[in-house]
């Protein structure tokens, strides 16, 4: 029973982060996994990365639905941040002492507030009117730099995109959650396969409730979100991060 509460609960956070920010299901479900059940870190993010992919896979769908995904670059995205995620990594391993493990969770945070206090008001007109050609010089620039802050600091991936989306591209706030899932999907996939073909696979009943929980939470925010205003939107996006970023801050540190 216990362990069904701490994995209800962290795909409680993880499925209104993923669905509400396209933030990575990881992110909360990790640290609480490992606090909360001393899970070992490896088996933790495995099942982190599987409830992911299920559900970013749902929050893209009903972006997708609602005309809020910019698919022809999100993949163009996608390509440059799996392949600088990897040489990132490699980089990595050359430099002694690049361990940032509080980076994604202190970014968080402060993209929280910045949500809060300086809304994204990007109107979808504006956004279109950016040339294709730019706009893919801008997508694969983007996924240069995303994916290889990933595979530096092994951290960050949804909260990059999202910043870079609405900052750097212009994207309207809905459009650039809906992005986000969309590649934080494919990008999901792929870590959880890699983390089960190397460590084997993880505690059953552990993986089937993070991943049900966070499925159900992130096709409710997913909903939500994209029948919100956008100020509204950008406030409870604000909200879900802050208090996200505050509690594995307190998870992960007291």
């Amino acid at each position: 029973m216990y362990k069904f509460f701490i994995c209800f609960l962290a795909g409680i956070g993880a499925g209104l982060g993923t669905g509400f920010a396209g933030m990575s299901a990881a992110a909360v479900i990790s640290p609480m996994l490992i606090a909360f059940l001393e899970m070992p870190a490896y088996e933790a993010v495995g099942i982190a990365l599987a409830s992911d992919v299920l559900a970013s896979g749902i929050s893209a769908y009903t972006y997708g639905k609602n005309k809020n995904l910019d698919i022809k670059n999100g993949i163009v995205m996608m390509i440059t941040v799996l392949l600088f995620t990897s040489f990132g990594s490699w980089i990595a391993s050359l430099v002694p002492n690049t361990a940032m493990g509080g980076f994604s969770v202190v970014m968080t945070f402060l993209l929280g507030i910045k949500f809060i206090v300086r809304p994204i008001m990007t109107e979808r007109s504006a956004m279109e009117a950016v040339s294709a050609k730019k706009r893919l010089i801008q997508s694969i620039a983007s996924g240069m730099v995303v994916g290889f802050i990933c595979g530096f600091i092994g951290a960050g991936g949804g909260m990059m995109m999202l910043l870079i989306l609405t900052t750097v591209l212009g994207y309207e706030l809905k459009t650039a959650v809906g992005t986000s899932v969309f590649i934080m999907a494919f990008t999901a996939l792929t870590g959880a396969v890699s983390h089960f073909v190397i460590g084997g696979f993880p505690d059953v009943w552990c993986l089937v409730f993070c991943v049900t929980s966070t499925l159900l939470w992130a096709r409710i925010a997913a909903k939500i979100a994209n029948r919100a205003k956008p100020l509204t939107l950008n406030r409870a996006v604000g909200v879900v991060l802050v208090v996200l970023g505050a509690a594995i801050m307190i998870v992960n540190y007291l």
